[in-house]
């Protein structure tokens, strides 16, 4: 009922107006649709370019990405076919590599970035790492965004018969990991390689981990030593222990959905310093947790967006690895 008398035509111009202009900043406001490709990384890993706007070549053998991809020259290159490796191919700075299709990429070996800065890799097939190569080792590098890529090994030899699908050590540092995809392997992301080197690491090894997929992989999912990490948005299907803060790692573990999972999240096992972690939003599907330090690493220094854990499965399995860009 109005208890009031009724509002002039100005009034009425004023109030259409104002709702006008909430309703503009209320659709400003709204975050991207979880399932879009973001054009730059969100996370530690932010403000990387990789090659930037430089024109792209397009390779098909392996002679001819060894030769694209060296150099600190801004460079795009684009990978078309899958590629068989033996070992790890070294890739220069300001560089980025760029799988053409869902099915482009490399087998049998990986990618080394080793002392550069400013890498982009997406949309690319990494299988099979025979070890001792990872799939992607980032060795002492920084500003570094690996997004959209599909990782896979298999479950058929034993652990040690392939080595780490994704791995980050040496002191890297500014690292986003998005929208990937890791099935089949027992050891999927390791970030901090000893126990011994806190000299190097502490300070460093910081790392966001945002709608990646990790289905059938045993644990490292990821295991941080002496570094900072956000994980959050990420689906872990049949780990056996996921999340492994260690050596006094700061873990923030955020709106993620675990499933037939043993252990979502610890900080005590295998090391003889226990790491911390925070755990919120987290939908743990029965999984066990083993927090023995709570730690002080609550609000990361960037923007971002975290959805909540009800849509994450959605988000994830319709936008997560390669092909989906």
């Amino acid at each position: 009922m109005r208890t009031g008398p009724p509002r002039t035509p100005a009034q009425r111009s004023v109030l259409l107006t104002a709702s006008a202009a909430l309703a503009a900043a209320a659709v400003l406001t709204l975050p991207p649709s979880a399932g879009a490709a973001e054009s730059t990384p969100v996370g530690f890993g932010a403000g990387t370019t990789g090659g930037g706007g430089a024109g792209a070549v397009t390779v098909s053998t392996l002679s001819a990405f060894k030769a694209a991809v060296t150099g600190g020259a801004a460079k795009v290159v684009k990978v078309n076919g899958l590629i068989s490796l033996a070992g790890q191919v070294d890739v220069g700075s300001n560089t980025t590599v760029l799988g053409v299709g869902p099915s482009s990429g490399f087998t049998g070996g990986g990618l080394r970035l080793k002392k550069v800065t400013n890498v982009v890799i997406r949309n690319l097939n990494i299988s099979k790492p025979l070890k001792p190569a990872d799939g992607i080792e980032v060795q002492a590098s920084t500003r570094v965004w690996i997004d959209h890529n599909s990782f896979s090994a298999d479950r058929d030899h034993d652990k040690d018969y392939y080595d780490g699908l994704l791995d980050i050590n040496h002191a890297s540092d500014l690292v986003t990991v998005s929208w990937n995809t890791f099935r089949d392997h027992y050891k999927g992301s390791l970030v901090g390689h000893s126990d011994n080197n806190a000299s190097q690491d502490t300070g460093h090894l910081k790392v966001t981990y945002h709608h990646n997929q990790f289905l059938n992989v045993n644990s490292r999912i990821p295991s941080l030593r002496f570094g900072t990490g956000h994980f959050y948005d990420n689906y872990v299907v049949g780990a056996e222990t996921a999340v492994h803060s260690r050596m006094g790692a700061q873990m923030l573990v955020e709106n993620n959905v675990f499933r037939s999972t043993l252990v979502a999240v610890t900080t005590n096992r295998d090391s003889d310093v226990d790491g911390y972690a925070n755990l919120t939003g987290n939908d743990l599907g029965g999984a066990a947790t083993e927090v023995s330090r709570v730690g002080t690493f609550t609000r990361p220094p960037y923007a971002y967006t975290a959805e909540p854990a009800s849509s994450v499965v959605a988000s994830v399995t319709s936008g997560a690895g390669a092909g989906k860009l």
